[in-house]
């Protein structure tokens, strides 16, 4: 009953709901994903340009990816355009962008070790992998759920993991950009030390997360 309230809300010869169905599988959701995907080697291509002010651009093409993945999935709830290949591909192009930036992040020492010394670079080394250990173990999970007609819907805490990542990068970057221009500036240093506490919180919440999704979901290895 409710599901059919929700689909007479929808008033599909609207503008706005043909804009959002497109053409077949590829409506404004996938196609924003997709975009998304589109967009790391754009990021990581600028991120590596020597000009003045990259790390600006490829801190504001993270934030546009960024937003793309609120988006999409907020479009597809509203008109109902949820499909298989999103649920495929939405993951995994937040977890691509998400790794490409850490993984950039970490070829640039300065980025974690210009105030703090050469320690932090080997704490964000380790860091990075327990969130790439954290994404291998979740999908694992989801995959031998998936074989055994379960869904496991994503917890709160990776949520918050997920938004910490996001905005650790965002500060980390634009650190960078700063840097470059203001390399004595105490406010920079500032950001520096709150976008690499933010990245350990992020660390800190996917362990949480990861022991809480092995928890919760323990039975799928007895299926």
């Amino acid at each position: 009953m409710g599901d059919n309230q929700e689909n007479k809300d929808i008033d599909t010869s609207s503008r706005a709901y043909k804009i959002a169905a497109g053409r077949g599988v590829l409506n404004l959701p996938n196609k924003l994903t997709i975009a998304r995907m589109v967009m790391i080697p754009v990021f990581i291509l600028f991120f590596y340009l020597n000009f003045a002010g990259h790390y600006f651009v490829a801190l504001a093409v993270f934030a546009v990816a960024s937003f793309t993945d609120l988006l999409d999935g907020r479009i597809a709830r509203k008109y109902k355009l949820v499909t298989n290949l999103g649920k495929f591909l939405d993951p995994i192009a937040d977890k691509i962008l998400v790794s490409a930036a850490l993984i950039v992040l970490l070829t640039v020492p300065g980025f974690f070790t210009v105030y703090l010394g050469n320690w932090v670079i080997i704490a964000g080394g380790c860091c990075v992998a327990v969130i790439f250990g954290r994404e291998l173990l979740v999908s694992g999970f989801r995959m031998v759920a998936a074989d055994a007609g379960i869904v496991i819907a994503a917890d709160k805490i990776g949520k918050f993991k997920t938004v910490s990542q996001d905005i650790a990068v965002v500060l980390l970057l634009a650190f960078g950009g700063f840097y470059e221009l203001f390399p004595q500036s105490l406010a920079v240093e500032i950001i520096n030390y709150v976008g690499l506490a933010i990245f350990a919180v992020a660390a800190v919440l996917t362990i949480i997360s990861g022991i809480n999704y092995i928890v919760k979901n323990i039975a799928v290895l007895k299926v």
